[in-house]
């Protein structure tokens, strides 16, 4: 299907000027959309949600052979047969169909999908001797190919633990998510420096300093993006647990994420840090990746909302780094944001990256909402319209991976790193917002 059937979303083709002129004034810019654009909005976002991820992922990705997800598909989306399994793509396939089950678009068969790969979860990837998740499988789960500890790996594993027991009510699976929560508290908790150590052996012995971890990383490294995704998956967790150490741990990731990583003098974050959170400098770390950025402020503000928090303390942090973005990452012509660049430059890499996309989208969405302010609902229309031409594969279903300048796509449909996580989450956490600006 074409989209020229889609909503066509205005473009913006003054996105900053209204803006410029109101912060010489000191006064954001408020703006209210029609009910109708809206709606559109809304009708444009369930297409693209119904008719072009969902298909593509259900039910081709399901393993009915050996269990969970199988995840090795080209470009066009065929796939190029048994691959080993990997727990970050294993997890956040089980967590999409999971949140997909407590939507308005769920049904009972997305909640079998979820249980397939909850049970290749639990019977093939977790370590039965030491505990937690082995990082990679072969196809089968019968071999652990890579069977070292991160926490990157162990993040999504909770994440998807948790989100399966809300939509699921299965209190074995909670009762894993618990394990698996008081694991990381016992082995990985920093009560030094705050956040958590990340690199272990596969039997949580600290990873040898002469190694470079899963992450490829130094073994005593601490990652923006390891702890960004910690920080969403015990705000999932601290949903169904409900305890006090949860929210304090919650809570602390919140401080890691609105200042340890935050370079004050850049208005930025990066993302490699030494265990007492001074940040690791030279070419190759002061970059910035401006999805993680992105992303970052909308995880924020939602782990702040479950926490019972406020986001006040935290809207000029969320203002300033959506600016950094917008003024070196943002590609103003056509929409949507490029991948990394150095401080204070023009993006240097600028591919169009599906998950960067998904980023952008729900983020400028995000904290327009908090705001009301126009400068993010129009980066948000901006952004759609871009995905909507572009970034969406009308044609073999899903996102592209990347694509570039030129508009040629390149890259895998399915694979160690790619799954139906990033987009699946922010066209269904956009829809909620959209159905939040519009009432029933």
């Amino acid at each position: 299907m074409g989209f020229s059937n889609l909503f066509p979303i205005k473009a913006c083709k003054n996105l900053f000027s209204s803006c410029s002129h109101a912060a010489r004034q000191n006064q954001p810019v408020q703006y209210q959309p029609t009910r109708q654009d809206l709606l559109q909005c809304k009708d444009t976002l369930e297409q693209v949600l119904t008719e072009n991820v969902i298909p593509f992922w259900y039910p081709q990705v399901i393993d009915f052979e050996d269990g969970g997800y199988r995840l090795n598909h080209d470009l066009k989306g065929n796939w190029r047969g048994p691959a080993n399994k990997h727990l970050v793509t294993q997890a956040r396939t089980l967590w999409f169909f999971s949140r997909l089950v407590r939507t308005e678009y769920g049904t009972t068969k997305y909640l079998d999908a979820a249980r397939q790969g909850y049970e290749f979860l639990r019977d093939r990837m977790c370590d039965k001797q030491f505990g937690g998740f082995y990082w990679e499988v072969d196809s089968s789960g019968n071999t652990a190919t890579k069977p070292d500890k991160h926490l990157y790996g162990q993040a999504f594993g909770l994440y998807a633990l948790s989100e399966y027991a809300m939509a699921s009510g299965n209190s074995q699976a909670m009762s894993l998510a618990q394990k698996l929560f008081n694991l990381l508290e016992y082995h990985a908790h920093d009560p030094q420096y705050g956040g958590y150590q990340e690199s272990f052996l596969y039997d949580w012995s600290p990873l040898p300093a002469n190694c470079i971890s899963y992450m490829n990383t130094a073994s005593n490294i601490k990652l923006m993006n390891t702890h960004l995704h910690l920080m969403e998956a015990i705000m999932t967790y601290h949903l169904v647990a409900r305890d006090r150490i949860s929210r304090e741990r919650l809570i602390e990731l919140i401080l890691a994420q609105s200042n340890a990583v935050v370079r004050k003098g850049i208005g930025t974050c990066t993302d490699r840090y030494q265990r007492n959170w001074m940040p690791l400098y030279g070419p190759d770390y002061d970059r910035v990746s401006y999805g993680h950025n992105l992303e970052n402020i909308w995880l924020l503000i939602e782990a702040c909302n479950t926490a019972g928090i406020s986001n006040g303390p935290l809207l000029n942090l969320y203002r300033m780094l959506f600016s950094y973005a917008l003024q070196y990452g943002f590609d103003r012509e056509e929409g949507g944001f490029y991948y990394t660049g150095s401080f204070n430059a023009p993006a240097d890499r600028r591919e169009k990256v599906w998950w960067v996309q998904a980023e952008g989208l729900v983020s400028a969405l995000q904290i327009y909402s908090l705001t009301g302010e126009e400068v993010y609902f129009n980066c948000f229309s901006k952004t759609l319209d871009w995905i909507v031409k572009h970034q969406v594969d009308w044609e073999h279903g899903d996102w592209h991976a990347q694509v570039a300048k030129s508009k040629k796509p390149s890259g895998d449909k399915a694979g160690a790193w790619k799954s139906p996580y990033h987009n699946g989450r922010a066209i269904i956490r956009c829809l909620e917002l959209l159905s939040s600006f519009t009432g029933p």
